[in-house]
Protein backbone atom coordinates (compact mmCIF):
# COMPACT_ATOMS: atom_id res chain seq x y z
CA UNK A 1 0.00 0.00 0.00
CA UNK A 2 1.30 3.32 -0.57
CA UNK A 3 2.53 6.17 1.70
CA UNK A 4 0.94 9.65 1.67
CA UNK A 5 2.62 12.85 2.60
CA UNK A 6 0.59 13.83 5.21
CA UNK A 7 1.52 17.72 5.05
CA UNK A 8 0.78 17.48 1.10
CA UNK A 9 -2.75 15.92 0.89
CA UNK A 10 -4.37 15.23 4.86
CA UNK A 11 -5.04 19.34 5.37
CA UNK A 12 -7.82 21.62 4.27
CA UNK A 13 -9.33 24.77 5.81
CA UNK A 14 -12.87 26.13 4.80
CA UNK A 15 -14.76 29.32 6.69
CA UNK A 16 -18.03 30.91 6.39
CA UNK A 17 -19.45 34.14 8.46
CA UNK A 18 -22.16 33.70 10.81
CA UNK A 19 -25.63 35.00 10.19
CA UNK A 20 -28.60 34.93 12.28
CA UNK A 21 -30.08 32.07 10.89
CA UNK A 22 -26.99 30.02 13.00
CA UNK A 23 -27.56 31.67 16.23
CA UNK A 24 -30.15 32.39 18.94
CA UNK A 25 -32.00 35.20 19.93
CA UNK A 26 -29.09 36.90 22.20
CA UNK A 27 -26.55 36.32 18.85
CA UNK A 28 -24.68 32.91 20.25
CA UNK A 29 -23.87 30.68 17.12
CA UNK A 30 -25.76 27.06 18.02
CA UNK A 31 -23.73 24.39 19.06
CA UNK A 32 -24.66 22.48 16.19
CA UNK A 33 -23.90 25.14 13.61
CA UNK A 34 -20.34 24.02 14.76
CA UNK A 35 -20.64 20.77 15.34
CA UNK A 36 -21.90 20.66 11.42
CA UNK A 37 -19.19 22.51 10.05
CA UNK A 38 -16.73 20.66 12.03
CA UNK A 39 -18.57 17.56 10.04
CA UNK A 40 -18.17 19.08 6.98
CA UNK A 41 -14.70 19.81 6.95
CA UNK A 42 -13.74 15.98 8.34
CA UNK A 43 -15.90 14.49 5.76
CA UNK A 44 -13.98 16.28 2.82
CA UNK A 45 -10.77 15.78 3.86
CA UNK A 46 -11.67 12.47 4.88
CA UNK A 47 -13.47 11.55 1.77
CA UNK A 48 -10.38 13.23 -0.23
CA UNK A 49 -7.55 11.26 1.39
CA UNK A 50 -9.14 8.02 0.78
CA UNK A 51 -9.61 8.68 -2.98
CA UNK A 52 -6.26 9.38 -3.59
CA UNK A 53 -5.72 5.81 -4.51
CA UNK A 54 -6.72 3.54 -7.55
CA UNK A 55 -9.98 1.36 -6.61
CA UNK A 56 -13.10 1.86 -5.93
CA UNK A 57 -14.51 5.38 -4.57
CA UNK A 58 -15.52 5.83 -1.74
CA UNK A 59 -17.04 8.13 1.37
CA UNK A 60 -15.79 9.13 4.57
CA UNK A 61 -18.45 8.05 6.67
CA UNK A 62 -18.61 9.47 10.79
CA UNK A 63 -18.20 6.51 13.06
CA UNK A 64 -17.12 8.48 15.94
CA UNK A 65 -16.44 12.00 17.86
CA UNK A 66 -14.61 11.87 20.69
CA UNK A 67 -15.23 14.81 23.58
CA UNK A 68 -15.78 18.40 21.83
CA UNK A 69 -15.30 21.20 24.24
CA UNK A 70 -17.20 24.50 23.43
CA UNK A 71 -14.09 27.17 24.54
CA UNK A 72 -15.36 30.53 23.79
CA UNK A 73 -19.00 31.13 22.26
CA UNK A 74 -18.74 32.91 18.11
CA UNK A 75 -21.27 35.71 17.09
CA UNK A 76 -22.87 36.69 14.41
CA UNK A 77 -20.68 38.29 12.03
CA UNK A 78 -17.70 36.39 13.24
CA UNK A 79 -15.97 34.52 10.02
CA UNK A 80 -15.28 30.96 11.44
CA UNK A 81 -12.53 29.22 10.02
CA UNK A 82 -12.37 25.59 10.63
CA UNK A 83 -9.30 23.74 10.29
CA UNK A 84 -8.55 20.00 9.66
CA UNK A 85 -6.12 17.28 9.82
CA UNK A 86 -5.57 13.63 9.26
CA UNK A 87 -3.79 12.84 12.10
CA UNK A 88 -3.82 9.17 12.07
CA UNK A 89 -4.92 5.85 9.64
CA UNK A 90 -5.90 2.43 10.50
CA UNK A 91 -5.96 -0.50 8.02
CA UNK A 92 -10.09 0.78 7.50
CA UNK A 93 -10.57 4.43 9.78
CA UNK A 94 -9.41 7.97 9.61
CA UNK A 95 -8.83 9.91 12.72
CA UNK A 96 -9.40 13.63 11.33
CA UNK A 97 -8.30 16.51 14.12
CA UNK A 98 -10.21 20.01 13.82
CA UNK A 99 -10.09 23.28 15.07
CA UNK A 100 -12.57 25.92 14.87
CA UNK A 101 -11.00 29.84 15.26
CA UNK A 102 -13.52 32.45 15.69
CA UNK A 103 -12.39 36.03 13.87
CA UNK A 104 -14.01 39.33 14.14
CA UNK A 105 -13.38 41.07 10.90
CA UNK A 106 -13.92 44.55 12.44
CA UNK A 107 -11.06 44.49 15.00
CA UNK A 108 -9.05 41.03 13.65
CA UNK A 109 -9.18 39.43 16.97
CA UNK A 110 -9.06 35.77 16.78
CA UNK A 111 -9.42 33.31 19.12
CA UNK A 112 -9.88 29.47 19.36
CA UNK A 113 -13.56 28.40 20.16
CA UNK A 114 -13.57 24.27 19.45
CA UNK A 115 -11.00 21.18 19.38
CA UNK A 116 -12.55 18.30 17.88
CA UNK A 117 -11.33 14.45 16.76
CA UNK A 118 -13.22 12.32 14.49
CA UNK A 119 -12.69 8.95 13.28
CA UNK A 120 -13.78 8.01 9.74
CA UNK A 121 -14.41 4.61 7.75
CA UNK A 122 -14.87 4.68 3.59
CA UNK A 123 -17.59 3.26 2.29
CA UNK A 124 -17.76 1.75 -1.31
CA UNK A 125 -19.83 3.95 -3.79
CA UNK A 126 -20.73 0.53 -5.89
CA UNK A 127 -21.45 -1.33 -2.58
CA UNK A 128 -22.33 0.50 0.35
CA UNK A 129 -21.28 -2.46 2.94
CA UNK A 130 -17.79 -2.55 1.88
CA UNK A 131 -15.06 -0.68 3.59
CA UNK A 132 -12.32 0.38 1.47
CA UNK A 133 -8.17 0.34 2.90
CA UNK A 134 -7.51 3.64 4.02
CA UNK A 135 -4.10 4.83 2.36
CA UNK A 136 -1.57 4.92 4.94
CA UNK A 137 -0.11 8.57 5.83
CA UNK A 138 3.20 9.77 6.89
CA UNK A 139 4.26 9.98 10.01
CA UNK A 140 7.03 13.20 11.54
CA UNK A 141 8.42 10.42 13.79
CA UNK A 142 7.52 6.82 15.57
CA UNK A 143 6.64 8.75 18.00
CA UNK A 144 3.43 10.29 16.29
CA UNK A 145 2.54 6.91 15.33
CA UNK A 146 2.48 5.15 18.47
CA UNK A 147 0.59 7.79 19.63
CA UNK A 148 -2.12 8.22 17.33
CA UNK A 149 -1.94 3.91 17.29
CA UNK A 150 -2.85 3.98 21.34
CA UNK A 151 -5.25 6.50 20.83
CA UNK A 152 -7.24 4.30 17.94
CA UNK A 153 -7.25 1.27 20.38
CA UNK A 154 -8.64 3.32 23.09
CA UNK A 155 -11.63 4.52 20.64
CA UNK A 156 -12.03 0.96 19.15
CA UNK A 157 -12.58 -0.76 22.47
CA UNK A 158 -14.52 2.48 23.65
CA UNK A 159 -17.37 1.74 20.98
CA UNK A 160 -17.22 -2.14 21.49
CA UNK A 161 -17.96 -1.71 25.37
CA UNK A 162 -20.62 1.27 24.20
CA UNK A 163 -22.50 -0.87 22.02
CA UNK A 164 -22.30 -4.32 24.36
CA UNK A 165 -23.61 -2.12 27.05
CA UNK A 166 -26.46 -0.39 25.03
CA UNK A 167 -27.33 -3.13 22.97
CA UNK A 168 -29.21 -3.72 19.35
CA UNK A 169 -32.31 -4.02 20.23
CA UNK A 170 -34.32 -1.27 20.72
CA UNK A 171 -37.01 -2.55 23.52
CA UNK A 172 -40.55 -1.37 22.35
CA UNK A 173 -42.48 0.82 23.58
CA UNK A 174 -46.25 0.01 24.49
CA UNK A 175 -48.04 2.12 21.78
CA UNK A 176 -51.31 2.98 21.84
CA UNK A 177 -54.03 0.96 19.33
CA UNK A 178 -53.68 1.78 15.82
CA UNK A 179 -56.33 3.81 13.94
CA UNK A 180 -57.33 5.41 17.53
CA UNK A 181 -56.66 9.28 18.15
CA UNK A 182 -53.79 8.83 20.53
CA UNK A 183 -51.77 6.24 18.24
CA UNK A 184 -51.68 9.26 15.49
CA UNK A 185 -51.21 12.42 17.52
CA UNK A 186 -47.61 14.22 17.01
CA UNK A 187 -45.92 17.40 18.14
CA UNK A 188 -43.14 19.02 17.28
CA UNK A 189 -41.15 21.88 19.33
CA UNK A 190 -39.98 24.91 17.59
CA UNK A 191 -37.47 27.79 19.33
CA UNK A 192 -38.64 30.66 17.56
CA UNK A 193 -35.10 32.98 16.30
CA UNK A 194 -34.17 35.82 14.88
CA UNK A 195 -34.94 34.26 11.25
CA UNK A 196 -38.06 33.67 11.70
CA UNK A 197 -39.87 36.81 12.73
CA UNK A 198 -40.85 40.01 11.54
CA UNK A 199 -38.59 43.18 12.40
CA UNK A 200 -40.59 43.45 15.35
CA UNK A 201 -39.83 40.78 16.71
CA UNK A 202 -42.47 38.71 16.38
CA UNK A 203 -42.80 34.88 14.68
CA UNK A 204 -44.25 35.29 10.51
CA UNK A 205 -47.64 33.51 10.21
CA UNK A 206 -45.97 31.66 7.36
CA UNK A 207 -43.31 29.96 9.81
CA UNK A 208 -46.02 29.05 11.93
CA UNK A 209 -48.70 27.55 9.45
CA UNK A 210 -45.66 25.34 7.64
CA UNK A 211 -45.41 23.76 11.18
CA UNK A 212 -48.73 23.38 11.30
CA UNK A 213 -49.26 21.52 8.01
CA UNK A 214 -46.02 19.48 8.94
CA UNK A 215 -47.82 18.12 12.07
CA UNK A 216 -51.02 17.73 10.61
CA UNK A 217 -49.25 15.65 7.61
CA UNK A 218 -47.20 13.78 9.99
CA UNK A 219 -50.73 12.82 11.99
CA UNK A 220 -52.19 11.47 8.86
CA UNK A 221 -49.28 9.68 7.85
CA UNK A 222 -49.10 7.74 11.28
CA UNK A 223 -52.92 6.92 10.42
CA UNK A 224 -53.20 5.94 7.12
CA UNK A 225 -49.28 4.89 6.08
CA UNK A 226 -49.61 6.38 2.81
CA UNK A 227 -48.60 9.76 1.04
CA UNK A 228 -50.24 12.42 2.36
CA UNK A 229 -51.47 15.68 0.69
CA UNK A 230 -53.34 18.85 2.48
CA UNK A 231 -56.31 19.41 0.90
CA UNK A 232 -57.95 21.94 2.66
CA UNK A 233 -57.19 24.57 6.17
CA UNK A 234 -60.35 26.06 7.99
CA UNK A 235 -59.97 29.44 9.28
CA UNK A 236 -56.89 29.39 10.79
CA UNK A 237 -57.32 31.75 14.17
CA UNK A 238 -54.49 33.72 14.89
CA UNK A 239 -55.18 34.10 18.93
CA UNK A 240 -52.24 35.90 20.24
CA UNK A 241 -48.60 37.11 18.35
CA UNK A 242 -45.40 34.57 19.33
CA UNK A 243 -42.23 36.72 20.36
CA UNK A 244 -38.90 35.68 19.25
CA UNK A 245 -37.58 33.49 21.82
CA UNK A 246 -40.41 31.37 22.41
CA UNK A 247 -40.47 27.66 22.44
CA UNK A 248 -43.67 26.97 20.18
CA UNK A 249 -45.28 23.35 20.97
CA UNK A 250 -47.46 22.54 17.37
CA UNK A 251 -49.63 19.09 18.22
CA UNK A 252 -51.89 17.52 15.91
CA UNK A 253 -54.92 14.99 16.53
CA UNK A 254 -57.24 13.57 14.12
CA UNK A 255 -61.38 14.37 15.16
CA UNK A 256 -62.72 12.88 11.83
CA UNK A 257 -62.65 10.58 8.93
CA UNK A 258 -64.67 9.84 6.09
CA UNK A 259 -64.27 7.76 3.50
CA UNK A 260 -61.83 9.92 1.78
CA UNK A 261 -60.32 12.51 4.05
CA UNK A 262 -59.28 12.90 6.98
CA UNK A 263 -59.44 16.24 9.87
CA UNK A 264 -56.73 16.93 11.89
CA UNK A 265 -57.13 19.70 14.83
CA UNK A 266 -53.97 21.50 15.28
CA UNK A 267 -52.52 23.34 18.43
CA UNK A 268 -50.27 26.35 18.87
CA UNK A 269 -48.59 26.37 22.59
CA UNK A 270 -46.19 29.28 23.16
CA UNK A 271 -43.83 29.32 26.34
CA UNK A 272 -41.76 32.54 26.50
CA UNK A 273 -38.95 31.17 28.17
CA UNK A 274 -37.34 34.34 29.03
CA UNK A 275 -40.23 36.13 30.41
CA UNK A 276 -41.47 33.06 31.98
CA UNK A 277 -43.61 34.83 34.52
CA UNK A 278 -46.03 35.25 32.06
CA UNK A 279 -46.58 31.72 31.60
CA UNK A 280 -47.05 29.39 28.54
CA UNK A 281 -50.75 30.21 26.30
CA UNK A 282 -52.01 28.83 23.50
CA UNK A 283 -51.56 31.17 19.81
CA UNK A 284 -52.76 29.65 16.86
CA UNK A 285 -55.94 27.23 16.31
CA UNK A 286 -56.99 25.10 12.96
CA UNK A 287 -58.35 22.41 11.53
CA UNK A 288 -56.47 20.96 8.62
CA UNK A 289 -58.07 18.44 6.02
CA UNK A 290 -55.71 15.96 4.01
CA UNK A 291 -56.26 12.96 1.94
CA UNK A 292 -54.56 9.63 1.09
CA UNK A 293 -53.02 9.26 -1.97
CA UNK A 294 -51.72 5.60 -3.86
CA UNK A 295 -48.56 5.49 -5.85
CA UNK A 296 -50.33 7.47 -8.88
CA UNK A 297 -51.48 10.04 -6.76
CA UNK A 298 -55.26 8.53 -6.55
CA UNK A 299 -57.26 9.03 -3.60
CA UNK A 300 -57.87 6.10 -1.56
CA UNK A 301 -59.92 4.68 1.01
CA UNK A 302 -59.46 6.27 5.04
CA UNK A 303 -59.09 3.53 7.59
CA UNK A 304 -62.17 4.52 9.97
CA UNK A 305 -61.15 6.31 13.28
CA UNK A 306 -61.61 4.45 16.50
CA UNK A 307 -62.98 6.28 19.42
CA UNK A 308 -62.62 6.32 22.69
CA UNK A 309 -64.68 7.73 24.85
CA UNK A 310 -67.29 10.54 25.15
CA UNK A 311 -64.74 13.54 24.10
CA UNK A 312 -63.81 11.80 20.99
CA UNK A 313 -67.14 10.89 20.32
CA UNK A 314 -68.23 14.73 20.39
CA UNK A 315 -65.18 15.80 18.82
CA UNK A 316 -66.04 13.17 15.75
CA UNK A 317 -69.49 14.41 15.37
CA UNK A 318 -68.23 17.96 15.67
CA UNK A 319 -65.82 17.27 12.60
CA UNK A 320 -68.74 15.26 11.29
CA UNK A 321 -70.67 18.84 11.00
CA UNK A 322 -67.97 20.72 9.28
CA UNK A 323 -67.47 17.72 6.91
CA UNK A 324 -71.06 17.57 5.54
CA UNK A 325 -70.98 21.75 5.84
CA UNK A 326 -68.14 21.77 3.28
CA UNK A 327 -69.61 19.23 1.65
CA UNK A 328 -72.79 21.33 0.70
CA UNK A 329 -71.05 24.35 -0.06
CA UNK A 330 -68.87 22.78 -2.68
CA UNK A 331 -72.08 21.40 -4.14
CA UNK A 332 -73.58 24.76 -3.94
CA UNK A 333 -71.13 26.23 -5.74
CA UNK A 334 -70.80 23.52 -8.30
CA UNK A 335 -74.39 24.26 -9.37
CA UNK A 336 -74.04 28.43 -9.04
CA UNK A 337 -71.47 28.00 -12.03
CA UNK A 338 -73.45 25.52 -14.08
Amino acid sequence: MSIFNAQATASIQICRIMRPDDANIVGNVHGGTILKMIEEAGCIIGTRHCNTQNGDRCVAALARVERTDFLHPVFIGEVAHVSAEITYTSKHSVEVQVNVLSENIVTGAKKLTNKATLWYVPLSLQNVAKIIEVPLIEYSSPEQEEAGKKRYEAQKLERIETKVRNGEIIMSVSLPEPYTVAFSQSSLIHLIGPSDCTLHGFVHGGVTMKLMDEVAGIVAARHCKTNIVTASVDAINFHRKIKKGCVITVSGRMTFTSNKSIEIEVFVDADPLVEAEKGKYRAVTAFFTCISLDKENKPLLVPPLKLEGEEEQKQFEEGKARYLQKKAKRLADKECQQ
